[in-house]
């Protein structure tokens, strides 16, 4: 029964193969020689970046290259001789290649590889059985047989092994730009009328980035090496949109941010390929597009302006001797109603320097304590919370709490001074912020009190809550994706919440300080802050293009107090630099522009060869005053650990950038 079966089985065997080779012989010799296509895709160059005064600033150097496609066939040893063809007819530049790299070039020689097997000892060609270890095995252990004076190349060798590299490193029908000199004319027209005799080879268009020198260069980020390509981290989400692996993209800021518009669409070739493999046919089906173009909010004039401003007075302060400690100076302006900046400028500084440098990153990944500018968060917090009510009057006085020191305002001595929320915050009172944190933890201040734990966990979160509506530690929705949302310590007293109530506790970016001034100055819409003003599309060249898309006003939030709430902080802010009370703290913004505003001075300390030095930062919310909610600029200053406040720099920074503003661009 079994040998029948057996006998069937093979039967049917014989008569397929029978079919195979004779019925459908002709089928079978058409597919053995049939061609294969494949769908190959190159990136396009990547959109342009222009200021707000249409002037270029991050641009593509587009040129000719040489291109090479790796067949499915292509050795090594035939890569090398293509090299060396290739050195006969462009000019290569590179000499920078690794150990491994320069190994793997020397063994592409058949013969050579052959040799070193040879001499390799048994037990690194065969397994414990006498059964041949696998042919990767045996390469990795032919290059750790390869001497150092064995690649010893000479400097045209190590351009060679470069390019080598770079065409061993395509993967299958990927295409690589390999790196050369610029080409002629005469090059060009040569490669592309021999591709035929030259595997693979072919002239294709390729791009560097150029970004023009400022300081906004920083802010507009950085984009991938061909070399690299995708980010290890990101190239499955890449990938899954349909970039390849050896795409360049933007790794930082706004090239990060507008990837999608600034990435072009992808050129498309079909490739075919016959029985062995080789290209018969390279033709592109999909003309690639170059990505958008992006116009930002920011005037490059105005940038520079600001700059010098800063500039300008912070170099007083080193030469006065106040800035010994001081990391630098920043400023950030906003147009408040629609939340496009107008400026993000900054200059670090090293302890003892006299001497800075640009550095427009600081006012979005710096933070600082900003002392008194967060008044008029904190009188927003006493209200949505009832722990006062309207322009409540408080006795500004000497806060004695058992076993602390005494707190103070700058105004009042060993007596008391009535006053309303809005002279709070023209005079600058700190006890009346603690009064207010005191109420919110439900205890009412009197002399010599001590101060219970009762309260303070949602007093301070209360507090937080309020500053975040303002745009206090927490993310200002800015269109860029490393951002600092500031230091919230979560580890506190009860003490704590009342320095917290002036400014003294929790640290913020100059850019979180210009969107809370920008929130006061438009009447309480949290607005988030853009550097794109618009997209356009691509024309080819080195123009703007064709608008295609206007980045809109993004309002985050309102801040849960009354219009006439609000109305009593904008005439605390005007307060502060109008007043005629003599205890104004803002009159050094006093200028061409009727400005409001708020001044900030935080204690602070630095340590200078384990002495403690103390330290003063200080910051500034002003803005262009407007009765009708109408101002166009608001700026932030912060300039942290200068050792005296007597130069008042922050105000005068904050005045000379708004004049600046008003007088030469607002309405441009």
């Amino acid at each position: 029964m079994i040998f029948a079966v057996i006998v069937v089985l093979f039967s049917i065997i014989v008569l397929r193969l029978a079919q195979m080779q004779i019925l459908n012989k002709s089928f079978y010799d058409t597919k053995l020689n049939s061609s294969t296509t494949y769908k190959v895709t190159s990136s396009s160059p990547r959109g342009q970046i222009f200021d707000a005064a249409g002037n270029l600033l991050v641009s593509n150097n587009v040129k000719q290259v040489v291109a090479f496609t790796r067949s499915n066939t292509i050795t090594a040893e035939e890569m090398k001789k293509l090299a060396k063809t290739l050195s006969t007819l462009v000019d290569f530049t590179e000499t920078n290649v690794t150990t491994r790299q320069k190994k793997d070039y020397y063994l592409a020689d058949s013969d050579t590889y052959a040799k070193v097997v040879k001499s390799l000892p048994d037990k690194e060609k065969y397994d414990n059985y006498g059964n041949n270890l696998t042919e990767s095995k045996v390469y990795a252990n032919a290059v750790k047989a390869v001497t150092d004076d064995e690649i010893n190349y000479s400097e045209d060798e190590l351009k060679l092994v470069y390019i080598f590299s770079q065409m061993n490193a395509a993967s299958t029908f990927s295409t690589v730009n390999l790196t050369t000199g610029d080409l002629t004319d005469e090059q060009i027209a040569y490669i592309t009328a021999n591709r035929s005799k030259l595997s693979g080879i072919s002239i294709a268009t390729d791009w560097d980035r150029q970004t023009s020198e400022s300081s906004l260069s920083s802010v507009i980020g950085t984009v991938s090496s061909k070399q690299s390509g995708l980010p290890a981290e990101e190239a499955e989400e890449y990938l899954a949109k349909g970039y390849s692996m050896n795409d360049r993209v933007g790794t930082s800021y706004l090239e990060k941010s507008y990837e999608d518009e600034l990435q072009g669409t992808h050129t498309v070739r079909k490739i075919t390929t016959d029985k062995t493999g080789s290209v018969v046919s390279d033709d592109v089906t999909s003309e690639g597009k170059a990505g958008k173009n992006l116009k930002l909010t920011v005037n490059s004039e105005f940038q520079s302006g600001v700059e010098n401003i800063l500039n300008q007075y912070y170099s007083a302060e080193i030469a006065a001797g106040y800035a010994t400690y001081s990391e630098g100076a920043y400023a950030v302006a906003l147009n408040p109603q629609t939340g496009a900046i107008l400026a993000m400028a900054g200059l670090s500084h090293e302890t003892g320097e006299a001497t800075t440098t640009l550095d427009a990153l600081g006012a979005i990944n710096d933070i600082f304590v900003p002392g008194s500018v967060v008044k008029a968060a904190t009188i927003s917090s006493g209200w949505e919370n009832n722990a006062i009510s309207g322009n409540q009057v408080i006795a500004d006085q000497s806060i004695n709490l058992a076993g602390s020191p005494a707190i103070k305002s700058w105004f009042t001595g060993s007596g008391a001074t009535n006053i309303t929320a809005v002279q709070a915050l023209e005079y600058s009172s700190n006890t009346y912020m603690v009064q207010v944190a005191l109420k919110m933890m439900g205890q009412e201040y009197y002399s010599g009190m001590a101060l219970s734990t009762d309260g303070m966990k949602d007093a301070m979160e209360e507090l937080r809550a309020t500053y975040a509506e303002y745009g206090l530690g927490t993310s200002t929705g800015i269109d860029l994706p490393e951002t600092t949302t500031g230091y919230l310590e979560d580890d506190y007293s009860a003490g704590n919440v009342l320095t917290e109530a002036f400014g003294q506790y929790d640290s913020y970016t100059p850019m979180q300080l210009a969107q809370y001034a920008a929130t006061v100055a438009n009447g309480g819409k949290r607005v988030a802050p853009h550097l794109v003003d618009s997209i356009y599309d691509n024309d080819g060249t080195t123009g703007i293009g064709t608008l295609s898309k206007t980045i809109e006003t993004n309002v985050l939030n309102k801040v849960n107090i009354s219009n006439s709430e609000m109305a009593l902080l904008q005439q605390g802010f005007y307060q502060v630099v109008n007043s005629t009370s003599g205890y104004a703290t803002g009159t050094h913004m006093r200028g061409n522009v009727t400005i409001a505003g708020k001044t900030g001075t935080a204690e602070t300390y630095a340590v200078d060869n384990g002495n403690v030095i103390t330290t003063v930062n200080l910051s500034v919310l002003a803005y262009d005053y407007s009765t009708s909610d109408d101002s166009k600029i608001a700026v932030a200053v912060i300039i942290p650990h200068l050792t005296s406040d007597e130069s008042h720099p922050n105000q005068l920074i904050a005045r000379d950038i708004i004049n600046l503003y008003m007088s030469t661009y607002a309405n441009q």
